[in-house]
C-alpha cells in the first residue's frame, strides 16, 4: 500500500504536465519503517511539491495508517496552489484556499437540520 501511495504521488506529477513538457523531478526522498510508518516527498523542476508521512494508528479494533500532507503547485497562469490534509478516523480533511466553504447561513441551516431531524420526514 505505501508503495502505492508514493506511485500515485508521483503519477499526479507526471499528468499535472502540459503535454511535450518534461518536468525534471530535482529532489526526491522517501523512507519506510518496519512499524509501517513512512515519509516521502519530491520537488520537481517547476516548483511543484508534494510530501506525506503516515503512521499506523490504533482505531478501534483495526490498525488504520493516519496520514498527514501537503502540496504545492503553479497552475497555467503562473498562479500558486496549496493544499494541506490529514486523514485520520474523522476522514479526510484538506484545507486550502482552493477549496469551497461553507457559506455560515448555510452551515447554521445543516446544524439545525441535524439537530431536528423529526422535522424531515414530512
Amino acid at each position: 500500500m505505501k508503495f502505492a501511495l508514493v506511485f500515485l504521488g508521483l503519477f499526479v506529477a507526471v499528468i499535472c504536465a502540459p503535454p511535450g513538457d518534461q518536468v525534471p523531478i530535482v529532489s526526491q526522498e522517501s523512507d519506510i519503517q518496519p512499524d509501517g510508518s513512512f515519509r516521502w516527498s519530491f520537488q520537481t523542476g517547476d516548483g511543484t511539491r508534494q510530501e506525506q508521512q503516515g503512521q499506523p494508528k490504533q482505531i478501534g479494533q483495526e490498525t488504520a495508517i493516519v496520514l498527514q500532507g501537503a502540496a504545492s503547485w503553479k497552475d497555467n497562469e503562473g498562479k500558486d496552489h496549496q493544499l494541506t490534509y490529514i486523514a485520520d478516523e474523522n476522514g479526510y480533511q484538506p484545507q486550502g484556499s482552493d477549496i469551497p466553504q461553507i457559506p455560515p447561513a448555510i452551515a447554521r441551516a445543516l446544524e439545525y437540520n441535524a439537530a431536528h431531524p423529526e422535522q424531515d420526514r414530512q
